[in-house]
């Protein structure tokens, strides 16, 4: 498997993972909004951007680590392919 099967997968399965913890999280906000507890559904909003929003960060620093990385190989094969 290359490198680049090797991060679609990889991106896919974090993709999949990252729906699956939204749909859990929708199925608490429903459940709340049938009980009528109006105020936790604003903090179960709060708690869950704050989530959202740090797996976010978590995911920009992993593309930008991937090109930096994709970048640095670019060079190193340019490199290469000059002294060849």
């Amino acid at each position: 498997m290359s490198k680049e099967e090797f991060e679609q997968r990889w991106e896919k399965n974090f993709l999949r993972e990252m729906l699956l913890a939204v749909e859990e999280r929708v199925g608490k906000l429903e459940e709340i909004m049938e009980d009528g507890k109006e105020d936790n559904v604003q903090e179960l909003l709060d708690s869950q951007r704050k989530k959202l929003t740090e797996r976010n960060d978590a995911f920009e620093a992993m593309v930008m680590a991937l090109k930096e990385e994709t970048m640095a190989t670019t060079r190193a094969l340019s490199t290469g392919i000059d002294e060849l």
